[in-house]
């Protein structure tokens, strides 16, 4: 007598009644629970044609950071921001991501333009004692724990109010020098420095940053060195 054999699909995997037979494991599950090849198409390596190509950060560097006075922006280069503050600024918003921050806020800026710690800015403040690890610390003092409930923004995370004061006194300080150049990182510090009641001043304030460094810093806020991208 032949015997009848019938096939159950539990969470996409085929039992037979015969309880001898084994898990098809040859078979993936698809995501409406019936077993489905492999596409051989997940099985071969991207073809050098198919990977995703490298953008410029060339065209990124050239574009305006966040200013509440678009007026004052214009194409002549003292009122651009330079490649490495560009990039400071992107990190910064990671760093912010990261804290589970709702806003990136003076913090976040001081942060980013540290990671990125190839300015001259950055470089003076770590002469200074200023370093990424204790303004990482001075900031969770302030804030206390992460709030793993905050959700950020996928896109743009919007900048806190002194954030965006932080960055427009800086823009002002470029322009009212009469100096050619581009903004650069050390005009950013002096920006958040300039925020007397934001986080980003409370924890450089904290590592002993004051005015008297805030007037030695400002001579070479100018002396940033070009990006290159290769």
């Amino acid at each position: 007598m032949a015997t009848t054999t019938t096939t159950t699909t539990v969470q996409g995997l085929c039992f037979s009644s015969n309880t001898t037979s084994k898990p098809n494991l040859l078979l993936q599950p698809s995501l409406v629970g019936c077993p489905t090849p492999l596409s051989p198409r997940l099985r071969t390596p991207l073809s050098l044609s198919s990977r995703p190509r490298r953008v410029s950060t060339t065209t990124v560097a050239a574009l305006a950071l966040p200013t509440s006075k678009p007026e004052r922006v214009t194409s002549d280069e003292k009122s651009r921001w330079s490649a490495r503050a560009v990039k400071s600024f992107a990190l910064a918003e990671l760093q912010a991501r990261n804290m589970k921050r709702p806003k990136l806020g003076t913090e976040g800026l001081l942060l980013g333009l540290l990671v990125d710690g190839s300015s001259e800015g950055a470089k003076y403040l770590r002469e200074m004692g200023i370093t990424l690890a204790k303004v990482r610390e001075e900031t969770w003092k302030i804030f206390g724990e992460l709030d793993r409930r905050c959700v950020t923004p996928r896109i743009g995370l919007p900048l806190s109010d002194s954030a965006q004061r932080a960055l427009d006194w800086a823009l002002d300080y470029k322009l009212k020098s009469g100096k050619d150049g581009e903004i650069t990182i050390g005009h950013l510090v002096l920006g958040i420095w300039s925020q007397k009641e934001s986080t980003g001043h409370k924890v450089l304030a904290a590592l002993g940053f004051d005015s008297k460094k805030a007037k030695e810093f400002s001579k070479i806020a100018g002396n940033d060195a070009a990006l290159s991208y290769r």
